[in-house]
């Protein structure tokens, strides 16, 4: 059997190549998926998180890392979804209308797949009409906004009024993220939550697919 381990190492590491190497083999040896996951794969990325937080790793190596992480989810998750494996919960991501950065928001959605979830990217500039369509046709409970600019802030507090406006805002939790964006605007604009930082939202994101909207 082959030691898994370095599946672990190779996502601290950020090797994609090995991590993706090391489920292949964990397949040929008909370890369960789910226990691949959950053994190596998850902690990785938990460790991942707790040395971002200690500013031992920094946004390279995050993004590596999660690379990794999705390398190793590759082969893995056709099998997922022929078992009926339920995913830990449906996330609608995207940056708000007016702003085009994406590597933070795209670190964040890396982070919540390695983490279980089934994310729904919708790139950036994103006007608040398709994440309400996002919402309709996928039922995701879960909404992440981001913005990188004060002046596209503002598109959050309209995403979220749109919510409204199509009748689905009881049923989706909103949480918002990104350089100038704080708690008290989160408060602001009515959103469900504030990510400071992309282990942050992961870790946000958590809990609230375990309350009821």
């Amino acid at each position: 059997m082959s030691n898994l381990s370095k599946l672990y190492d190779a996502i601290l590491d950020g090797d994609a190549k090995l991590a993706a190497a090391m489920a292949n083999e964990a397949l040929a040896e008909q370890r369960p998926p789910m226990e691949v996951i959950n053994q190596y794969m998850v902690p990785a990325m938990d460790e991942v998180g707790r040395r971002f937080d200690c500013e031992e790793y920094f946004v390279p190596e995050l993004l590596l890392s999660a690379r990794a992480m999705k390398a190793a989810l590759g082969p893995l998750r056709p099998l997922l979804a022929a078992s009926g494996v339920q995913p830990v919960g449906r996330i609608v991501i995207g940056t708000v209308k007016g702003d085009l950065h994406d590597i933070g928001k795209n670190l964040v959605a890396a982070l919540l797949e390695g983490g279980g979830f089934d994310v729904i990217d919708l790139g950036a500039d994103v006007p608040a009409k398709k994440f309400v369509e996002a919402v309709q046709t996928s039922g995701a409970g879960i909404v992440a906004l981001s913005a990188l600019l004060t002046v596209t802030m503002p598109s959050m507090k309209n995403t979220i009024e749109a919510f409204s406006l199509a009748g689905i805002r009881d049923n989706v939790r909103v949480i918002v993220g990104g350089a100038p964006v704080t708690q008290q605007f989160a408060d602001q604009i009515g959103a469900d939550g504030y990510g400071e930082n992309a282990t942050a939202a992961v870790a946000l994101a958590r809990r609230l697919v375990q309350q009821p909207a």
